[in-house]
Order: structure tokens, then C-alpha cells, then sequence
């Protein structure tokens, strides 16, 4: 079976997978014939996931790294996460949290390890920079790795990040416009655990409002506005996400076994198209998912395909 790579990157607000969980169903249908590599922005959604079992996913960092050739992927089933929880998240807040991992225990059979509250509070400030991409700040990096550090060595395989943040998302995000004010600010913090510890991550907001609003949204955001925790989807990716092996022993996946990469169509100068590039592997550029970005083959010396829609690719691959 080809391995293929679906990636939309996150905070830069991509038409489709810029929201919730919304390129879920064109990265599903390809996984249905190849073996997927995704990164979690494109089949989280709240208290749903797109993931499948014939999915690995991985966090942007380590992304990077394996596309760089630095790791290979060891497939891996029913991982132990362990879960950091910011101590600046409220009481209340924080038992919506217990109550769903508790659920998605239960229900799925999740192997949770241990829970681990960071000594101080992580402080994450986020907003939309100039350029309008999602940004942010993490004031106190250092007390996520020390808690990071304690659930890896009581065996946690996987690590699941909850910070407080304060504000919600706002109306534009919402209504279908602009970008993910939080996705960039997420991205730091997973790239940060992920880039120290080398095993798989991902990061959930938590929010002081965990009220449901009435009012209709977005659909492509809508998994966001009906549950008051954004972490059943990280622990579902989590699950069998693949292990990282920097060795690189035994039956493991390399980027030499990737066959072809997904990508918007305006956000080429990443490592894994930079890299799948130089190996003069197949790159599919889908014209119809647009971002806030300006980086595409015609200002962009890359080799790509240029498709469509995901319809089309789907259909040629």
C-alpha cells in the first residue's frame, strides 16, 4: 500500500481544514487506499475526530523532523498518554476535563497514564499578527517540560497538552472568516514538548466559558461550539500515534517510503514540501484551499501538481 502525507498547517487559515475537523473527510476518503501520515490539524474537531486506523498522526515538529529524515515512524497501538493540565485552569474547569477523559476511557478504552498539573501556571497570550496568521506567546515554557518530563518516565508513550486559555475564539472564526486565532500559539506548545521529550503530542485549549451557545456558526466550525473541551479529538489521535525512532531501527517508516504529499495550494515553503521536493517526489497542490499565505508555484520554484479539488485528487489517486 503507498504511503501518502495529507498536511494543511495550522493558523493560517486555510478554506478547508482551517476550522474544525473540516478536511476530514477528503484525508478519511484517501485513507481508505493509502496509508495516511496527517498532522493533527487536520482531523481534530473538538469531540470528534476524523482519525482512522489507517492514519499516523503527527505534530508539526516532528513533522518536520521525519521529513527531514532525522526519525523514522514505529507503528504503534493503544499508546499510554499521560495528560498536563496548566495550574492556571480553574477548579470548575478543570472537572469538565476529568468528567471527559473519564468518558472517552470508558467509551474507547483509552489507556490514560497519569495526570500531571504543571507546578506553575503556563501563561499563554495568542493573536493574529500583521500578516494574519494565528501567533502567540508561552510565558513559562518550562514548567509544561518539567511536568512533560515526570509523565515520560512513569511510562506515558504520549503525551496530551490542556492550557488555559482566557479568551474565546471570537465571532470572525465563528462565521467562517480569517484564521484560528488560537492555532498558532497551540502549534509552539506542541513543538516545544515534542522537540524535548520525542514522543508523540498534541494540545487542547481550555477555555473559562464552557457554556454551548445557541446561535448557528460555521459549520466547518461547528464541532467547536456544541462541547465545552476540545480534548476527546487529541486523545483519539493520540491513541496509535506512532512512535518516534530517532535510531531509526527495525521495521520503521522513513520519508524514502513516501510515495506523494497533500498540500493547499499557497503554503509551499514548509520542510516537508522543501524535502519531498529535493527527493523529486509527487507534491499535490490543491488549488481550491486557499490560506492567508502568498506561496505558490507560480512564485515558488517547486515541482508540484496543481489540482483542483480534493474531488480530483481523490479521484486520480
Amino acid at each position: 500500500m503507498n504511503i501518502g502525507a495529507f498536511i494543511i498547517p495550522t493558523g493560517i487559515g486555510a478554506s478547508i481544514g482551517g476550522f474544525a475537523g473540516d478536511a476530514s473527510k477528503w484525508a478519511r476518503k484517501i485513507a481508505e487506499g493509502h496509508r495516511l501520515i496527517v498532522n493533527p490539524n487536520v482531523v481534530n474537531a473538538a469531540c470528534f475526530s476524523g482519525i482512522t486506523d489507517n492514519m499516523l498522526y503527527l505534530e508539526g515538529y516532528s513533522m518536520d523532523e521525519f521529513f527531514k529524515g532525522n526519525l523514522n515512524l514505529s507503528e504503534s497501538r493503544n499508546n499510554k498518554i499521560g495528560v498536563i493540565f496548566d495550574k492556571a485552569i480553574p477548579q470548575d474547569v478543570y472537572n469538565i476535563h476529568i468528567n471527559t477523559i473519564n468518558a472517552v476511557k470508558t467509551v474507547y478504552d483509552i489507556d490514560i497514564n497519569q495526570i500531571e498539573i504543571t507546578d506553575e501556571e503556563v501563561g499563554v497570550e495568542f493573536f493574529i499578527n500583521q500578516a494574519g496568521d494565528s501567533v502567540g506567546n508561552i510565558k513559562n515554557p518550562h514548567t509544561l517540560l518539567r511536568a512533560g518530563k515526570k509523565l515520560v518516565e512513569t511510562g506515558s508513550d504520549a503525551i496530551a497538552i490542556v492550557c488555559y486559555f482566557p479568551e474565546a475564539q471570537g465571532d470572525d472564526y465563528a462565521n467562517g472568516i480569517g484564521v484560528d486565532p488560537v492555532g498558532g500559539v497551540e502549534a509552539i506548545i506542541s513543538h516545544y514538548i515534542s522537540k524535548e521529550l520525542k514522543v508523540p503530542c498534541a494540545h487542547a485549549p481550555a477555555f473559562s466559558d464552557y457554556s454551548i451557545s445557541s446561535a448557528i456558526v460555521d459549520s466547518r466550525c461547528s464541532a467547536e461550539f456544541i462541547t465545552p473541551t476540545f480534548l476527546p479529538c487529541i486523545l483519539l489521535g493520540l491513541n496509535n500515534a506512532p512512535k518516534l525512532d530517532y535510531e531509526k531501527k527495525g521495521n520503521t517508516i522513513s520519508i524514502n517510503d513516501v510515495n506523494f504529499l497533500i498540500t493547499p495550494y499557497d503554503c509551499l515553503g514548509g520542510i516537508p514540501m522543501l524535502e519531498m521536493n529535493k527527493l523529486n517526489k509527487k507534491i499535490f497542490v490543491i488549488k481550491g484551499n486557499n490560506t492567508v499565505l502568498n506561496i505558490n508555484p507560480k512564485n515558488f520554484p517547486i515541482n508540484c501538481d496543481i489540482i483542483n479539488t480534493y474531488e480530483e485528487l481523490l479521484e486520480l489517486l
